[in-house]
């Protein structure tokens, strides 16, 4: 099996491309075992947040694997391949691994270090160990990325840059209404994951009166209630709206709720002379509709704006000690994969030899038919002892050698000599020190350009 990371983000793809890729939650299992349905890939791991798509794969052939999961891809914009591939990048095994590792240390995060996406990758793992899509392989990579993103955390000061995409916006906010979000009515639409980190991200700045609205009623209520917050029914989305200063909308709806309509109705019952009304659109698909940002006294801050704020924003030291981190856990993932490989061969060779002792054996009962049941017993413990000696200073060593740079040669080397037949059940087939190679796309598709990002 190879590694495949393939997906779009905030780094190659507008929001409406991210929207129509984008997986809703009820939506999760039926999409991975679409994508473990198809004939080369094996295992699946689906990430789908408001700012990245993304597919981790084991697959049987790179060619056939990318094919595959770009044919399910394309199947949830409703497009074309072809219509994707510019906005699609491609890690092939080792950058695959170094790639999954640096998203989950926050590195490839619009602001970077934030630990939000420690819990979104969380998130899709449990989602696809409970649809039976990972085994053996993702499973490894899936626990060792979690934990490289805890040590990024535990082991620098990343956290420092790693404000959370909510911070970071209401930051933006803040600075459009004079530098101030203390005393300020704040309503937050949506009350899962994101919502409720609007919801304590406000209420630690000292927010105003502070509402929560939700398609479900009693989830909104859990929420205030945890916060002293007022819950109000979608129903009064207007009348709430006249009210306040700044709106997080971080819904998982496919519309936007936040409508022209609903906006202007809003505005028209605002107290004249309340100023602008910030609204931070956090989803992905979009919670605030298009011609919003055209209406008076409203400002709009989406995924667009903030990755275009966000860009140079990074702490930079702290983000190199964390890059350093990522490079030394992929090393030593890398071995993992490369020992992994050579267990197989190492298991048929002494399995070779079992068969060998046994043919062996059955031919000295043959051949001496006196020998007696404990005779026969000394002399198969004795030849066993031997093979054993002879083949376990060799198998340590060539376990060792595998998982060296290159180690793949040595499992190799081990089946021609030996004539070995060995299943493919390794977690991969080999882990080659090169560039990722060109995307290469169905037949029936035009390539992308670039090559691999």
């Amino acid at each position: 099996m190879k590694l495949l990371a393939v997906g779009a983000s905030y780094r190659t793809a507008p929001v409406a491309t991210l929207e129509r890729l984008a997986v809703p939650p009820a939506d999760l299992t039926r999409t991975l075992d679409r994508l473990v349905a198809q004939s080369y890939v094996a295992e699946a791991v689906l990430v789908s947040t408001c700012n990245r798509v993304e597919v981790y794969a084991a697959v049987s052939g790179f060619h056939g694997g990318l094919g595959d999961i770009c044919a399910v891809l394309a199947e949830l914009a409703g497009c074309p391949p072809a219509a994707l591939a510019n906005h699609l990048y491609v890690h092939y095994d080792a950058a695959a691994v170094n790639h999954v590792f640096r998203v989950a240390a926050g590195l490839d995060s619009m602001v970077v270090g934030e630990a939000q996406i420690l819990g979104q990758l969380r998130d899709a793992y449990h989602c696809s160990s409970g649809a039976d899509a990972t085994g053996r392989l993702l499973h490894e990579l899936m626990q060792q990325a979690l934990r490289v993103g805890k040590r990024a955390h535990a082991e620098t000061n990343i956290d420092r840059a790693g404000q959370s995409v909510v911070t970071a916006a209401l930051d933006l906010a803040a600075d459009l209404l004079g530098g101030e979000l203390a005393g300020r009515p704040a309503m937050v639409v949506g009350a899962g994951a994101m919502g409720s980190l609007g919801v304590a991200t406000l209420s630690r700045l000292g927010a105003g009166s502070l509402t929560v609205t939700n398609r479900s009623a009693d989830r909104a209520v859990r929420l205030a209630e945890s916060y002293g917050a007022n819950a109000v029914p979608m129903a009064e989305l207007v009348d709430a709206l006249s009210t306040v200063d700044i709106v997080v909308a971080a819904t998982a709806a496919t519309e936007p709720v936040l409508t022209r309509d609903v906006v202007s109705r809003a505005l028209a019952r605002r107290d004249v002379g309340r100023g602008r009304l910030v609204l931070l659109d956090l989803a992905v698909p979009r919670d605030v509709e298009a011609g919003v940002a055209e209406l008076p006294g409203v400002e709009v801050i989406d995924i667009d704006r903030m990755a275009a704020i966000l860009a140079d924003g990074a702490a930079a030291a702290d983000a190199a000690e964390v890059a350093r981190i990522v490079a030394d856990e992929v090393e030593a993932f890398l071995s993992w994969l490369r020992g992994a490989d050579v267990a197989p061969t190492v298991a048929a060779l002494r399995g070779r030899a079992d068969d060998v002792v046994a043919a062996e054996l059955r031919r000295l009962a043959q051949r001496r038919p006196d020998l007696t049941d404990d005779q026969r017993a000394e002399v198969a413990r004795t030849v066993h002892r031997v093979v054993q000696r002879l083949l376990h200073q060799p198998t340590v060593r060539v376990r060792q050698l595998a998982a060296e740079p290159g180690g793949d040669q040595y499992a190799a080397l081990l089946r021609e000599l030996f004539d070995l037949q060995v299943p493919q059940t390794s977690p991969v087939d080999t882990v080659p020190d090169v560039v990722e190679p060109e995307i290469v796309m169905p037949a029936d598709t035009a390539p992308p350009t670039g090559g691999a990002r």
